[in-house]
């Protein structure tokens, strides 16, 4: 495919005016000026943009689509077992379902991948996935897994067990758990280094990548205090975390810049549904990043729709965040983040023919997505009024990628 005369958006510099992108198969080969473009393009579709933005598709950081189903209630809900306040064995890839009808959405909206999976009702809630949004396979839509661990501090495990007279009932104790499960893992991989161990334990083995650091823990915090707690218990066991809604993120601000953490910010585009979300703000974006933390932008789908994501980047702009900025964390930013930005999250040869074309800023309210191509496939075309969507093949792969160690990289 070769996409011609659009506003071409790399996100690793200044904007190409009048510029091309081409693919091959599902790959980017070529982004540059329509000056520098090779007329010759035999054998190839070419789309004529004329003057749209051409983008790399949008990436969610934080979502909870194909698993917390809408439509369905709670036979769809398969976000949180609350049956344990600790379940790391938990897998995403289990519970998505990719017909879930928010996945079209994500499309139209020209959000091209995710990382999906289990919700914050348990202090550890299981293995986090990232995917992209097309297909009917979460085998083969899979671009990494394990992608993360899920951790949850705060009102949402206290309220739901503490009801239940169970531990934890208090932030206390929600701490406790964690760092238990944590100490727990720690002397399974000195027990299994040393050769003492008769098996693997199932519960055990998914903290190995996460003590390894090939992938963070995933940390649902909202309160500033919450937050500290999560970089507390990081340092402890020398692990890395993103914190995940940092609702109060600004208000300390000099210590999660000290941390090195990322924030995914949001959703703030929802009610003050609890206290902990009291001091919500979309000008948390401008904060953070003037202090030189690198920040997502997140729906936590669905508590808003992921089709709002772009607009949720937009109301972060409108508060202070720079336009530049706003377009980071919805693309390369959430890329860096998840770990997966060798592969998607800017315009580049090499990277996936993850694209999205639009009629003009995403982030603004009025503009139409014109196209969403995946894999060097157009999925969504915004010109046709039926609004179809075109199915890939069927891949004959099955094979999930793994998380694998930095220095294999």
């Amino acid at each position: 495919m070769l996409i011609i005369n659009g506003k071409i958006l790399t996100m690793t510099g200044k904007p190409v005016e009048c510029g091309y992108v081409r693919t091959e198969g599902k790959v980017i080969t070529e982004v540059g000026t329509m000056s520098a473009l090779d007329k010759r393009h035999k054998g190839e579709e070419v789309l004529d943009v004329d003057g749209a933005w051409v983008m790399p598709g949008l990436i969610e950081a934080h979502a909870h689509i194909g698993i917390c189903e809408e439509k369905w209630g709670a036979i769809g809900d398969d976000c949180n077992e609350q049956t344990d306040p600790v379940t790391p064995a938990l897998r995403a890839v289990d519970a998505v379902n990719a017909m879930d009808p928010a996945f079209h959405d994500a499309i139209k909206a020209g959000i091209t991948s995710v990382m999906t999976g289990p919700g914050s009702a348990n202090v550890v809630g299981g293995q986090f996935v990232f995917m992209k949004t097309q297909g009917r396979c979460v085998d083969n839509m899979t671009v990494l897994f394990p992608a993360a661990m899920k951790a949850a501090l705060g009102e949402n495990p206290k309220t739901i067990y503490g009801d239940q007279g169970k531990c934890p009932a208090t932030r206390m104790g929600a701490a406790a758990l964690l760092r238990r499960t944590l100490l727990e893992a720690v002397q399974y991989r000195k027990d299994k280094e040393r050769g003492r161990l008769d098996r693997e334990d199932f519960d055990k083995e998914p903290w190995m990548p996460v003590l390894q650091r090939v992938i963070p823990m995933k940390v649902h915090a909202h309160r500033a205090d919450d937050i500290l707690t999560a970089i507390r218990i990081a340092k402890e066991f020398n692990i890395d975390i993103t914190i995940d809604h940092g609702t109060e993120a600004h208000l300390v601000v000099d210590e999660v810049k000290a941390s090195g953490f990322p924030v995914i910010v949001g959703t703030d585009l929802t009610s003050r549904s609890k206290l902990e979300v009291q001091n919500m703000n979309f000008k948390t974006n401008k904060i953070l990043a003037e202090a030189g933390v690198l920040i997502a932008v997140t729906t936590d789908h669905p508590v808003a729709l992921i089709q709002y994501l772009p607009l949720c980047a937009g109301l972060a702009v409108k508060e202070g965040l720079p336009m530049e900025e706003g377009l980071k964390a919805i693309t390369i930013n959430p890329a860096k983040i998840c770990r997966v930005d060798q592969r998607v999250g800017t315009l580049e040869a090499g990277k996936d023919a993850d694209i999205a074309i639009f009629t003009g800023n995403p982030m603004e309210v009025f503009t139409k997505t014109l196209y969403t191509i995946i894999d060097g496939q157009i999925i969504y075309n915004g010109m046709k009024d039926d609004d179809e969507f075109t199915l890939p093949p069927v891949s004959a792969g099955n094979d999930i990628p793994k998380a694998v160690h930095a220095e294999n990289e």
